[in-house]
């Protein structure tokens, strides 16, 4: 029984006690005046603001758009990153001739590229995506390319001598070795979307959570501000949480190493 409690604090902890602390330090800071609630509302005032944006719809429309905008983005990052990761993992002559122009841009933040993308693209979904895709690429590309050059190389020699083919040896033990570290590159793809597509909906877009954050800042609504960044945040936890579901289903086999 003992035992049981104690694995099960932790999580107790995480889910239910830590945020209710930080509910109860947020009224006690509004109801006492520690803070200026115009500008830090009660809990209450947000939740009634989230709900009456819900009833209406319009939280679930900005909140659809933000996530249709990072799917599109996430896809195309998986499609050219995963491929163009594992070329330069595999190939020392191709890693050579694109790693100067990736290392080039890399550093470049998303955010420096919204004035070019308004004006390639104009207002709307293309620069937004196009922004998002900037942060997720980089992440996907450069954790594939660890992942392939990690690879245990004793199981590539047991494959060529078991006769495997190019083919044989790409599908079945690169890829397969390379999975847990493209899912690493997903799950920090997924963080590094919201950032950027909240900062490209902030003037390249004309819906999503970005601007409706930016809309209300402008008549200083810092409820529906709040609502905002908690669907925020609440969208990138679950995207997240969706995606360690999935990596346990795909790679039952991965085990890490845990202290007890």
């Amino acid at each position: 029984m003992i035992a049981r409690i104690a694995r099960t604090l932790p999580r107790l902890v995480r889910l239910v006690i830590l945020p209710l602390a930080a509910l109860i330090l947020w009224q006690f800071a509004a109801q006492f005046r520690f803070a200026n609630t115009v500008l830090l509302p009660p809990p209450g005032r947000v939740a009634v603001a989230a709900v009456r944006t819900l009833q209406s719809g319009e939280l679930l429309h900005h909140l659809a758009d933000s996530l249709l905008r990072i799917f599109y983005a996430n896809i195309i990052a998986l499609g050219t990153g995963v491929p163009l990761g594992m070329f330069m993992g595999l190939y020392q002559p191709f890693e050579e001739v694109v790693d100067g122009l990736l290392n080039l841009l890399r550093p470049v933040p998303p955010i420096a590229w919204i004035p070019l993308a308004i004006l390639w693209f104009g207002i709307g979904e293309t620069p937004v995506v196009f922004i998002t895709l900037l942060a997720a690429f980089f992440a996907v590309l450069l954790n594939t390319f660890a992942g392939v050059r990690s690879i245990d190389k004793s199981l590539v020699r047991a494959a060529l001598a078991l006769g495997a083919s190019r083919r044989i040896l790409i599908t079945r033990v690169v890829l397969p070795a390379t999975l847990p570290s493209i899912f690493t590159g997903m799950r920090i793809a997924i963080g590094v979307s919201w950032g950027s597509i909240v900062a490209g909906e902030l003037v390249a877009a004309t819906s999503g959570l970005g601007f409706m954050i930016t809309f209300y800042r402008e008549v200083l609504r810092t409820d529906l501000i709040l609502v905002g960044m908690i669907s925020i945040a609440i969208a990138g936890l679950l995207m997240d949480r969706g995606l360690r579901w999935l990596e346990r289903r795909v790679l039952p086999w991965r085990v890490g190493f845990q202290m007890r």
